[in-house]
C-alpha cells in the first residue's frame, strides 16, 4: 500500500494525498483546510467573469464592494492577493510577535503582538476586552456571523478564501487607518489582486450571508462533535469552522478512506487532530469512515 505522504504545513493537502495513494482527487473530502461549507459554489459565478483575463486588473470596484459589505470607509480597506500577501505586507511594515502556539505565517521577529481570532490552532475567540496590534481574522465572520470585530486602532488582516471557500483564488485584505493602507501600498506590487477575482467578487458576495453562514456552521459543528464523541474521541470546545480532537495518527489512518484531516504537529500538538467542520454528507461519510476504523474501540486515555 502507498505510504501516507507527510503533512504539510498549513493544511490542504488533499491533492497530494490523492497523488500518493492513487485515489481521483474528486474522491477526497479535504477535512485539512478549514473553508466555509455553507459557500456557494463559486465556480460557475467565476467563469461568468473570464472576459476579465484580457485586461490588466483594477481592484477599485472590488475594494468598494468589500467596504460596503464590511459597513466601512473604502479609504480604510486594502485589497491582497489572498490573506498571505496581507501577513506579508503588515509584517514588513510592523514586524511581530505571537504568543505560542499561533498560526505559522505571523511574524516571531520581535515587536507588536499578533493574534488570531478566532485563535489558529484552538478555534476559541477572544474576549472583547483582549488586545492585540494586528489581529488576524481570516476565520472570524465564520465564527461570529460579523465580518470584523472593530478594533479601530488596529490592523486586521483577513481571508476571503475562507469565507467565500476558494483558496485557489487568492483574496485577502487589510483593514487599517487611511495612513497606514497608503504606507502598505506602496510596498504591494503591482497588479497583486488578479483581475479575475475582482471582477467576480461583487457576484461571490452576493451569495454570501454572514449571519446565516454561522449558524449553520455551529449546527453542522455540534452535529460533528456528536459523531466524533459517539466514537470514543475527545472533542475540544471550539467557536471555529473546526474541532480539535484529542487523537495523533487520525490522519494515516483516514487518508486511505479518502478523507484528510490535519495533524498539529506543527503548532507543538503531535497528538492532537484538527477537523473542518463539512456538511452533512461529509460528516455522514466521515462517521461511516470511523465505523470502518472500528473507533468506538479505541481507548480515548491514549489520546491524553
Amino acid at each position: 500500500m502507498s505510504e501516507v505522504p507527510a503533512a504539510g504545513a498549513h493544511g490542504g493537502d488533499g491533492e497530494r494525498v490523492a497523488r500518493a495513494l492513487g485515489i481521483p482527487l474528486g474522491a477526497i473530502l479535504d477535512l485539512s483546510q478549514s473553508l466555509n461549507p455553507v459557500a456557494p459554489d463559486p465556480r460557475p459565478i467565476v467563469a461568468a467573469h473570464l472576459d476579465a483575463l484580457g485586461r490588466y486588473p483594477d481592484p477599485s470596484d472590488a475594494t468598494a464592494v468589500l467596504a460596503t459589505a464590511m459597513s466601512i470607509s473604502p479609504d480604510r480597506v486594502l485589497l491582497t492577493n489572498g490573506g498571505a500577501e496581507a501577513i506579508t505586507l503588515v509584517t514588513a511594515l510592523v514586524g511581530g510577535r505571537v504568543r505560542e502556539p499561533e498560526f505559522a505565517l505571523h511574524p516571531r521577529s520581535g515587536g507588536p503582538l499578533w493574534r488570531s481570532n478566532p485563535h489558529s490552532p484552538s478555534g476559541l475567540l477572544a474576549d472583547e476586552a483582549e488586545e492585540a496590534t494586528v489581529w488576524d481574522e481570516a476565520f472570524f465572520p465564520l465564527a461570529t456571523g460579523r465580518w470584523t470585530r472593530g478594533d479601530n486602532e488596529s490592523i486586521v488582516v483577513g481571508s476571503l478564501t475562507k469565507v467565500l471557500a476558494c483558496p485557489g483564488l487568492r483574496l485577502g485584505y487589510v483593514l487599517a487607518d487611511p495612513d497606514t493602507l497608503s504606507r502598505l501600498r506602496r510596498r504591494q506590487s503591482h497588479w497583486s489582486v488578479n483581475g479575475l477575482a475582482a471582477a467576480a467578487l461583487e457576484d461571490l458576495l452576493a451569495g454570501v450571508n454572514i449571519a446565516a453562514h454561522c449558524e449553520q456552521i455551529r449546527l453542522w459543528r455540534e452535529q460533528l462533535r456528536g459523531v466524533l464523541s459517539s466514537h470514543g474521541l475527545r472533542v475540544r470546545p471550539s467557536d471555529a469552522n473546526w474541532v480539535l480532537v484529542e487523537r495523533g495518527g487520525l490522519r494515516e489512518q483516514l487518508a486511505p478512506l479518502g478523507i484528510v484531516v490535519r495533524d498539529c504537529a506543527s503548532f507543538g500538538w503531535p497528538n492532537v487532530t484538527r477537523i473542518a467542520v463539512p456538511d452533512s454528507r461529509g460528516i455522514d461519510r466521515l462517521d461511516s469512515a470511523l465505523e470502518t476504523l472500528g473507533a468506538r474501540d479505541w481507548d480515548a486515555d491514549e489520546t491524553r
